[in-house]
């Protein structure tokens, strides 16, 4: 897997101080993404164990409050085995951390549906996953002051109460 970027004192994809780690390729391609060069899955730099653990120490830090997976497309097939080790070392390592992932693909259509069909990876990903904002950036939703998404359609999915419901349940935001 590439990365194309890490952040490691993002504010503006998920609540307090973050690290956040933006991977390479997404076959989404949507309209107005902002991370367009990122839809590549060749571009930027591997991935590598010396990169996680940067990510790793970034977490240490005492005012950092969670990590953000963003893309690109963390839930893409060729991303999922790396993206799936870092989440459970983090779990592992910083418990009291929260882990937020962003992906085009939807909670209960997509990810749900893929687990029903025996793709074990992903249900071990939101397994470690705190919250999912989930669903393609539509520019026609495109809405600024929406909380940590950038288009109306998209959700700010609480996972583990999700998972435990067996339906969507919204994550209060304040």
């Amino acid at each position: 897997m590439n990365y194309a970027a890490i952040k490691k004192t993002d504010t503006a994809n998920g609540p307090g101080i973050r690290v956040s780690l933006f991977v390479s390729g997404c076959t989404h391609h949507c309209k107005g993404c902002f991370n367009r060069e990122a839809w590549d899955f060749e571009y930027g730099a591997p991935y590598t164990k010396a990169v996680e653990q940067e990510i790793l120490e970034s977490l240490s830090k005492p005012y950092i409050r969670g990590f953000s997976l963003l893309g690109g497309e963390p839930m893409e097939p060729e991303n999922r085995p790396t993206v799936l080790a870092l989440v459970k070392e983090v779990r592992t390592r910083y418990p009291e951390k929260d882990i937020w992932c962003y992906t085009g693909y939807t909670f209960d259509k997509d990810l749900l549906t893929w687990i029903s069909r025996g793709q074990d990876e992903v249900a071990e990903l939101l397994a470690c996953i705190d919250v999912l904002v989930d669903g393609e950036f539509i520019e026609e939703q495109k809405n600024l002051r929406l909380p940590f998404r950038g288009s109306e359609n998209q959700r700010i999915i609480d996972v583990q109460a999700s998972l435990k419901q067996n339906r969507v349940i919204l994550k209060a935001i304040s």
